[in-house]
C-alpha cells in the first residue's frame, strides 16, 4: 500500500507540517551555528597572527584538537559532559545542556578553528605593504583590520568559506543523534511511522540540495561583485 492510499489528507498534512517545524529547526541551528563560528574564527585569526608566541602555541593545541576529533564526538561530550560537569559544579541548580545548545557549542568551536585557519592563510598572502601603510598612517589597530585587511581577506578567502558552509551544513543533522528534533528527526519518526522511509527522507535530501544550490548561486553572486568592486578599485 502507497503512503498516498494508507494515509489521510490530515495525517499527511501532518506530518508535513513536522517536516517543516523540523527544518526550521536546523535552519536556526545552521545559520546561528555558523554566525559564530565566523566570529570566533575572526577573532582567533587576529589574535594568533599577533605574533604572540603564546597564543601561537595556544592556537596550535586548539587547532589539532578540534580540527582532529570528529564532529560527532564534539557535540556528545559537549551535550553528556557539559550537563555532568555543570551538575558538578552547580548541584540541583545546573541547567540541563539542550541538544540544541550542544549543537551550536560544539559546530561553532569546531569550525572556528577551520575558519580561522583559512583566514590566517589568506592574510598571509595579502602584502606586506597593506599592514606598513596602515601603520605609518597611524590607522587604529581595529579600524585596520576592519576596513583595510577584512574586506580583502574575505574575498580571497570566499571559495574556502562557501565550501566549510556547504561541510557545516550537511553535519547539522549529526546533532540530531543527541536527541535534537530537527529535519533530519522528524523524518526518521514519520519513516517509522508510516514505514515509507524512503518517501520522507528524499524529501529530506531534496530541502538540503535545493538550500546547497541556493546558496552555489549566491556565492557566485557575490564574488563576481567583489571582483567588479576591485577591478574599479584598481581603475
Amino acid at each position: 500500500m502507497s503512503l498516498w492510499t494508507s494515509l489521510s489528507g490530515a495525517q499527511l498534512y501532518g506530518y508535513l507540517g513536522q517536516l517543516a517545524a523540523g527544518a526550521l529547526v536546523t535552519m536556526e541551528l545552521f545559520l546561528l551555528s555558523f554566525a559564530l563560528a565566523m566570529l570566533f574564527g575572526m577573532l582567533i585569526a587576529i589574535a594568533t597572527l599577533s605574533g604572540s608566541r603564546i597564543t601561537e602555541a595556544i592556537w596550535r593545541v586548539y587547532a589539532s584538537i578540534f580540527m582532529g576529533v570528529p564532529s560527532l564526538l564534539v557535540i556528545f561530550l559537549i551535550f553528556y559532559g557539559g550537563s555532568a560537569m555543570l551538575t558538578a559544579v552547580l548541584g540541583d541548580l545546573a541547567p540541563d545542556v539542550s541538544p540544541f545548545g550542544a549543537g551550536v557549542a560544539a559546530l561553532s568551536i569546531v569550525y572556528a578553528a577551520y575558519i580561522a585557519e583559512l583566514i590566517r592563510g589568506a592574510v598571509g598572502n595579502l602584502p606586506r605593504g597593506q599592514f606598513e601603510g596602515a601603520r605609518a598612517l597611524a590607522i587604529p589597530r581595529f579600524i585596520m583590520w576592519w576596513r583595510v585587511i577584512m574586506p580583502q581577506v574575505m574575498r580571497l578567502a570566499l571559495p574556502g568559506l562557501v565550501n566549510l558552509w556547504m561541510f557545516m551544513l550537511k553535519e547539522t543533522p549529526l546533532v540530531s543523534l543527541a536527541g535534537l528534533h530537527d529535519l533530519v528527526g522528524a523524518a526518521k519518526i514519520a519513516a517509522g511511522a508510516t514505514k515509507e522511509p524512503f518517501i520522507f527522507f528524499i524529501a529530506t535530501a531534496l530541502f538540503f540540495i535545493l538550500f546547497s544550490g541556493l546558496t552555489l548561486k549566491i556565492a557566485d553572486a557575490l564574488e563576481i561583485r567583489l571582483e567588479r568592486g576591485r577591478a574599479r578599485a584598481k581603475a
